[in-house]
């Protein structure tokens, strides 16, 4: 992507040479601050340029929010915050962390998973051409049995609904509704 400039005004030729910050959406920096603010409240803001972090931390809560969101769960239903914006403040502190020198880089001793990865491109191929025929359903969300959540408003009162689900109780886990019920089953659970 070539910046445009002007002839006439010499700040463009310079300018245009910078990190382009306008780049990144409104709405990414909306959500993302909704997440920040969320972490300032309960640990105080850029405490991890203090007290430094771990990554193993911020990558097992970056897949504890993906894997939330792939199954549907939109929001945190206590804080209201996405999940997809926790993800990218999880790596905007590990990022930040790393600028400022106090990240503990405690991710597993490395494999060759990006020559891994690129290697195995063949074999998709291969894969796709082979059932190349072939039409199955192919499953989404829409195909869930618990009713995703369909907006990222929430209300606020402590009676906040959580996905239902469309058919019995799986695996056992009460669905709560209320603060009060949501207290009760974690203290059920830590009876167990």
């Amino acid at each position: 992507m070539k910046p445009e400039t002007k002839d006439t005004n010499p700040k463009d030729a310079i300018g245009a040479t910078k990190l382009p910050m306008h780049l990144i959406p409104g709405s990414a920096k909306a959500f993302l601050s909704v997440a920040f603010l969320e972490g300032a409240l309960k640990y105080g803001k850029y405490n991890w340029r203090v007290a430094g972090v771990r990554a193993s931390i911020y990558m097992d809560a970056m897949e504890r929010h993906l894997e939330k969101w792939k199954n549907g769960e939109e929001t945190d239903p206590l804080t209201g915050v996405p999940h997809l914006a926790s993800v990218m403040a999880c790596a905007a502190i590990i990022l930040d962390a790393r600028a400022v020198g106090k990240l503990t880089d405690d991710r597993p001793p490395a494999a060759p998973v990006s020559k891994l990865i690129d290697d195995l491109a063949p074999v998709v191929r291969y894969l796709q051409n082979l059932y190349e025929g072939e039409d199955p359903h192919q499953y989404t969300i829409e195909d869930s049995q618990w009713e995703p959540e369909s907006s990222l408003k929430r209300t606020t009162t402590s009676t906040t609904e959580h996905p239902k689900p469309k058919s019995s109780e799986p695996l056992g886990i009460k669905h709560v509704e209320t603060q009060s019920e949501r207290a009760e089953f974690i203290r059920a659970m830590e009876r167990k």
